[in-house]
């Protein structure tokens, strides 16, 4: 297996080196930038696998090289964890508006976010061997983690895909929030559940005609979501 590259974005040497550490002792590839723009950069030059990503930053904040990433078709795939030192929930909810997969709040536990590193990217290179789902003007090809919406290709994020295919692998059942965080984000993730929601909310504005009249991802009020297959 190839080494995974992972590009660490931080102001701060002494966390960038505590994480460069701590991952290349893990056997992943690590490169560093200090500051918004050389992140982008570096991002479009070296193809990491994975981001960690924080939000207060120089030249360009966190969030605003979130939102360079996910416009690039290029790199609208490449996981991001972001990092910030705040705790405050807008923070959290706004880094997943903009399409961060995950966050980490300063101070951390690097063995947390090792752990997070590993479980991301373990989902990320895992091979799949069923064949493409179809269902009205979609088509979900599960080992390409590629979907198509009227034969035109529609970029989404690791957490945006892995909860479609969830949602689709169990048919006809009704997954609860706290399930799906479970099984997406793969650690406990207490009180926050609106995190599914802000994701689910992601997906259908891709995937539905009308995300205010969504079609495929049914609202079980008070529980959680369910794939409608039409039938």
């Amino acid at each position: 297996m190839a080494e995974e590259k992972v590009l660490v974005v931080d102001d701060e040497e002494h966390i960038r080196e505590l994480i460069k550490f701590n991952l290349e002792k893990n056997g992943y590839k690590v490169i560093c930038a200090d500051n918004g723009i050389d992140a982008v950069k570096l991002a479009k030059e070296q193809a990491p696998q994975l981001m960690l990503l924080d939000l207060m930053l120089p030249g360009m904040d966190g969030l605003d090289v979130c939102k360079e990433i996910r416009k690039d078709s290029n790199m609208s795939g490449m996981p991001i964890i972001m990092i910030t030192a705040k705790g405050e929930e807008i923070d959290k909810i706004i880094g997943l508006e903009l399409g961060a997969d995950d966050y980490i709040t300063k101070p951390f536990s690097v063995r947390e976010l090792v752990a997070r590193v590993k479980a991301i990217l373990r989902r990320t290179t895992m091979k799949i061997v069923e064949k493409t789902f179809k269902i009205g003007n979609l088509a979900i090809d599960f080992g390409k983690h590629e979907v198509l919406k009227s034969e035109i290709r529609i970029d989404l994020t690791l957490k945006e895909f892995e909860l479609l295919q969830i949602l689709i692998k169990n048919k006809g059942r009704v997954m609860t929030r706290d399930f799906l965080l479970d099984k997406i984000w793969g650690y406990e993730y207490v009180g926050e559940t609106r995190t599914v929601d802000v994701h689910i909310r992601h997906l259908r504005q891709k995937i539905e005609e009308d995300d205010k009249n969504p079609v495929y991802i049914q609202t079980i009020r008070g529980i959680g979501y369910r794939f409608n297959f039409g039938e």
